[in-house]
């Protein structure tokens, strides 16, 4: 007898880890967020809340893992087998790379939620050293001669796009042509004298190391510049006029199918635009897309008139084309030996 129990104790036994395996049976519910490099706190505050959140409404416990990184990189390790649940990207052609090289989820991904998938906005700006020795007030002053301009590589990260299209939008912008705007962002670019592969890289570069006389990042790297350690070195500088920048979030279908946690991820990208949520991106520096609850931080995105990728640049897959391919303008730009 205790034998024949025994027995049908392992086949029970071996039955639950066989539907563990296939997604039958989960003791533990998790997800992957995927993410760019300048989003760590963000997603750990987000992370908790809809822990929190999802176990309220649910009764069930679930935990987010997340991994940060140049945004191009990042993309490109799932492309290449890590199982995100969950991608929150800086751009949208590192999610179309999944589309179109992977076939992981559908070309429509971005009218699957609000605001083009994008639960917030930022913009690209300066931070200069205390006093601003240099008088650096617009991208103009980038392009004298002995200013150095810490920049992300726009290779490897889409903080390095955005600055790069920035600068030659904002010439655009000024009346001149591309021409113009090809020698002035390789005037900008002269002085650089280190191109790192993620933000947070160039922001350590610029207050760790003591390297360049302005960093061009994003808004919200700025204010965590400004607001942390050591903030008190440091001065933010709104030019005249930027580039919008509406980071992109998609669930991963064929991950998501295969293992079984679509609604999670669905649940999970839908908590983006929550209210608790859209106060936390607020409270790190991103432009909420709750109107009122952007309206109470008001004081800390001080007004810019900002022109997107689409409206100068014809969208992302032209801007693509035309600078960051193999080939491109950016190749001409900038020597082969920096690259």
């Amino acid at each position: 007898m205790e034998i024949h129990r025994a027995k049908w104790l392992v086949l029970a036994v071996c039955l639950v880890l066989a539907l563990a395996a296939t997604g039958g049976v989960r003791a533990d519910e998790s997800l992957l967020n995927v993410s760019y490099d300048v989003t760590r706190e963000l997603y750990e505050d987000i992370n908790a809340s809809f822990v929190a959140s999802y176990a309220k409404s649910t009764g069930k416990s679930i935990s987010i893992r997340q991994s940060h990184g140049a945004s191009t990189s990042q993309a490109l390790s799932v492309l290449y087998g890590r199982q995100a649940d969950i991608v929150t990207m800086n751009h949208p052609t590192d999610i179309d790379l999944l589309v179109q090289r992977g076939k992981l989820l559908p070309k429509n991904w971005r009218t699957r939620l609000p605001n083009l998938s994008s639960p917030y906005s930022t913009t690209v700006v300066f931070v200069v050293r205390k006093g601003n020795p240099k008088r650096i007030r617009d991208w103009d002053d980038l392009a004298r001669p002995g200013i150095q301009v810490i920049i992300v590589h726009p290779k490897t990260s889409g903080n390095g796009r955005y600055t790069y299209l920035a600068a030659w939008g904002y010439k655009l912008q000024r009346g001149g042509d591309d021409a113009q705007a090809k020698k002035f962002v390789k005037a900008i670019m002269a002085d650089t004298p280190t191109f790192d592969t993620g933000g947070r890289g160039a922001t350590m570069t610029f207050t760790q190391h003591g390297i360049g006389d302005v960093l061009v990042t994003f808004e919200n790297e700025v204010a965590s510049i400004i607001g942390g350690e050591g903030g008190e070195n440091y001065e933010a500088i709104y030019p005249s006029i930027s580039l919008l920048v509406e980071p992109p979030v998609a669930l991963v279908d064929k991950v998501v199918d295969e293992r079984n946690t679509r609604e999670q991820a669905q649940a999970y990208l839908n908590y983006l635009w929550s209210p608790e949520a859209q106060q936390i991106i607020a409270n790190h520096n991103f432009r909420p897309r709750d109107a009122t609850i952007l309206a109470m931080h008001s004081a800390k995105f001080p007004a810019i008139k900002t022109f997107t990728v689409e409206q100068v640049f014809g969208g992302w897959a032209k801007a693509e084309q035309t600078h960051f391919i193999d080939g491109g303008t950016l190749d001409e730009i900038v020597p082969k030996k920096r690259r």
